[in-house]
């Protein structure tokens, strides 16, 4: 398929067809990243990218204590 680019600022743009917008689950201001291979220009879906402190928020050792089973307590843990 064929697309024309057109310019954008100082920059190009293109159209990406509705069935490819669909096919990929792109919509509106959604985030892609492109790379160049050889020549070729290549665009992907960017992949969410998280911060460990945003997984993290309300993990707490109480709050994970039965997420592990290590057994009963031996030796000095049992005291």
């Amino acid at each position: 398929m064929q697309v024309q680019l057109t310019r954008w600022g100082n920059s190009l743009g293109m159209r990406i067809p509705k069935d490819f917008a669909q096919r990929f689950g792109l919509a509106d201001g959604i985030q892609v990243e492109v790379e160049a291979e050889s020549d070729r220009i290549v665009i992907l879906v960017a992949r969410p990218r998280y911060a460990l402190a945003d997984l993290l928020v309300g993990m707490t050792p109480d709050a994970m204590s039965d997420a592990f089973d290590w057994g009963r307590d031996l030796g000095r843990e049992a005291g």
